[in-house]
């Protein structure tokens, strides 16, 4: 209520109470205040009322809720379930306009301003993450990968001769098939493999690059967030190549913004060289459902290109969804998520050697991965090939999600492209392993109880190798046997 309305309610009630009601309805309203004033995440949560609150304030300034509103058009924000109209706090319209999803919108104040929010909130999350010299971004309603191909699509038109993206191999399938659905030429640069990490091969991108020539490659497409043996690119070298030839350069950071070494390193990419943008993910990051990303970067006018290069208005779900996520966090809030997660990824991995000592294994050596971790199954393989995919089938059985068993010697084809040894990001890995991660909102419990499975499964892959071969398991692998040593 406005001040008018508080005043005739005294006529009603107490004036003293109503005084009391309206100072509480005040202090909603300062916290909204400064959203507003300084575009920032609050430092400490809003509690649920508020955010509600100021969800509500935003939908009355959309047309389709206006009381007396008359629409005559194709698209005037009707919605034939009032389930799906709470779901979305009546905020109907979408974000952008047909020719600009950053727009506003005529017929959706309060839509727009949300989305102006969001953009701002979630820039200052990239800052206090560690990219400080982060210009702009903006939320998209696609994923990752969808993501990345409005990028290249992008940068077509600023390099219309360009047919060839380098590409650092990473063995994900939408990061791939994002140049491919923007009908570019993937140049897959294999990996190096040093002791039990794959890193970039440097010598082998520039080689690709003097090969092909620097006019008719689009740009490098790096990787920060990735599956343990593999780790971040080298992106500060990588952006020094891209700008000694002048390429664009786009880093996929899909899950990195949990990380600060991810995001010092396309923070210190920046600064020494080239990064274009930088896309990531809204659900690996944020906890909120998939179907989101953020597109970001050092100049504004790239990624304003990039923004207008969407078709049409867009869902206004994933910006809502991020918005709401951040106010109830707070900065204060996040920070404390990263930090747990920092916590925890030392715990697992802890864990995971003591577990894999136990069964005659070890714990990969990725230092330069700081989310991911991988654990030798050599004991398995010296069972049988079947016994390594076996135990990925009896963990999701087992209800362990995210945990990837990666054999020896698996083909995939992709897109009319063929990869051997596909999931292991190299042609020829030493040894078969499993993966796991400690990413964000994962708790010590997730670890303790995805420990004992893992034993248990083991357990029971030896005792039935042991009743097939009479009573002799074939030893597991030795420490002295173990690859990278």
């Amino acid at each position: 209520m406005n001040s008018e309305n508080f005043a005739l309610s005294e006529k009603l009630v107490s004036s003293s109470y109503i005084r009391q009601g309206s100072q509480a309805r005040r202090s909603h309203e300062q916290l909204i205040r400064h959203l507003l004033e300084q575009g920032k995440c609050p430092e400490d949560g809003w509690s649920e009322s508020t955010v509600e609150l100021f969800l509500n304030e935003l939908a009355v300034m959309d047309s389709n809720n206006f009381l007396s509103n008359c629409g005559v058009g194709e698209r005037e924000g009707r919605v034939a379930s009032s389930l799906v109209a709470r779901r979305h706090y009546r905020l109907i319209h979408g974000i952008g306009r047909s020719g600009d999803i950053a727009a506003v919108q005529p017929k959706a104040a309060g839509s727009s301003l949300l989305n102006k929010l969001t953009n701002s909130v979630v820039l200052d999350i990239l800052k206090l993450a560690g990219v400080r010299s982060v210009a702009t971004c903006f939320v998209v309603p696609m994923a990752t990968g969808m993501s990345l191909t409005l990028c290249f699509l992008t940068l077509r038109h600023r390099r219309p001769k360009a047919r060839y993206i380098i590409w650092p191999r990473i063995d994900q399938k939408s990061c791939f098939k994002s140049m491919i659905t923007a009908g570019f030429e993937p140049v897959v640069v294999e990996n190096a493999l040093e002791g039990d990490e794959l890193r970039t091969n440097l010598e082998a991108v520039e080689r690709k690059i003097e090969e092909l020539g620097a006019e008719n490659i689009l740009c490098v497409h790096s990787t920060t967030s990735c599956f343990a043996p593999r780790v971040p690119d080298r992106l500060e070298e990588l952006a020094a190549m891209c700008a000694k030839y002048n390429i664009p350069h786009i880093v996929n950071n899909a899950y990195g913004v949990q990380s600060t070494k991810c995001m010092h390193l396309i923070q210190q990419g920046a600064r020494v060289g080239r990064i274009d943008a930088f896309v990531q993910s809204l659900d690996k990051n944020f906890m909120v459902p998939v179907g989101g990303a953020i597109i970001a970067g050092f100049d504004e006018s790239f990624i304003q290109e990039i923004s207008q290069m969407y078709p049409g208005r867009a869902s206004a779900s994933p910006s809502l969804d991020v918005l709401i996520t951040l106010l109830t966090l707070g900065a204060n809030g996040y920070k404390k998520l990263l930090s747990e997660r920092k916590e925890i990824y030392s715990f697992l991995a802890q864990e995971l050697k003591t577990l894999a000592s136990a069964h005659g294994e070890r714990l990969l050596h990725t230092p330069h991965n700081p989310i991911s971790l991988a654990m030798s199954l050599d004991g398995l393989q010296a069972q049988s090939e079947k016994a390594v995919t076996q135990l990925g089938s009896m963990l999701f059985t087992r209800q362990v999600s995210g945990a990837r068993v990666v054999p020896l010697g698996k083909e995939q084809v992709i897109s009319g492209y063929t990869f051997h040894g596909f999931m292991s990001h190299s042609e020829a890995y030493p040894c078969p392993y499993l993966n796991t991660a400690s990413a964000v909102g994962i708790t010590r419990e997730d670890v303790t109880l995805c420990m004992k499975r893992l034993d248990k499964c083991l357990k029971t892959l030896k005792k039935e190798q042991s009743a097939v071969t009479g009573g002799s398991p074939v030893p597991p692998a030795s420490q002295e046997d173990a690859p990278g040593e």
